[in-house]
């Protein structure tokens, strides 16, 4: 085995894509998310490809409760991990401040932030006792730039931006290393979710320029945890050479 990494929001996505990224490398990974369904199926996908062992966790990061009960008491073997992927996150709704579903809005705050807390304090027990270990947080562009109509999901992303920043200095004594990927304008079901289903007007987010692909994601989040063990990437923001930040898109 060459390390062991656990991955948030595994389901489909970037958090899928990191999945096979590290199995392919010989990692052994632990799969969490709420589709049950769709986790087994990458689990049994990975296991026809890679000669790796997964662990399948089946439980909503916003829910604390179930976050404890299954990360805190995991057997010693699957304790031993080397890279968190705190991925679980999601935008819901692009509407003016005054506008916002309030539910939306709490949906956002208690996946993209909370959720990454409760999973992140579960685990660090595990990676301080080893004196070692690498959190790797999904961030986004609107964590560094807010945009008009991206209020609250700029808001929860500017949250895990700094609470990055925390972490690092606070984990710098246990020799745990932090890092901050920010992703732009990926084509995953990202916008799906965040217009409710509405196809055409998530179609709509990709359309005159090629955007970043979840295997973009897996391949820079990889990058990042297999650097040696003395390097740390701090903060990394990716976008597709269309697209300069929140705001500038090069759409044909």
């Amino acid at each position: 085995m060459n390390g062991l990494a656990l991955i948030t929001g595994a389901s489909s996505g970037f958090g899928k894509a990191i999945a096979e990224k590290f199995a392919s490398r010989g990692y052994d990974i632990i799969i969490t998310g709420r589709r049950k369904n769709k986790l087994e199926e990458l689990s049994s996908s990975i296991k026809q490809k890679f000669p790796v062992k997964i662990l399948v966790l089946d439980f909503d990061v916003q829910d604390k409760k179930a976050v404890d009960q299954h990360l805190a008491h995991l057997s010693e073997e699957w304790r031993q991990i080397d890279v968190l992927v705190n991925n679980a996150g999601l935008a819901l709704g692009k509407d003016y401040f005054e506008e916002a579903n309030m539910d939306d809005w709490e949906t956002m705050i208690d996946t993209n932030l909370k959720g990454l807390m409760y999973v992140t304090r579960a685990i660090l027990p595990f990676m301080i006792a080893r004196k070692k270990g690498h959190i790797i947080n999904m961030g986004s562009v609107a964590a560094k730039e807010v945009y008009e109509r991206g209020n609250g999901y700029s808001a929860s992303k500017f949250a895990v931006d700094a609470l990055s920043k925390a972490m690092r200095i606070d984990l710098l004594r246990h020799n745990i290393r932090v890092t901050a990927i920010h992703p732009g304008a990926a084509e995953t079901a990202f916008s799906l979710v965040r217009f409710k289903g509405n196809e055409q007007e998530a179609q709509k987010v990709y359309e005159g320029f090629t955007p970043l692909s979840a295997e973009d994601v897996a391949e820079t989040t990889w990058f990042c945890a297999s650097l040696p063990p003395h390097v740390c990437i701090n903060d990394l923001v990716i976008t597709p050479t269309a697209q300069a930040n929140s705001f500038y898109l090069n759409k044909k």
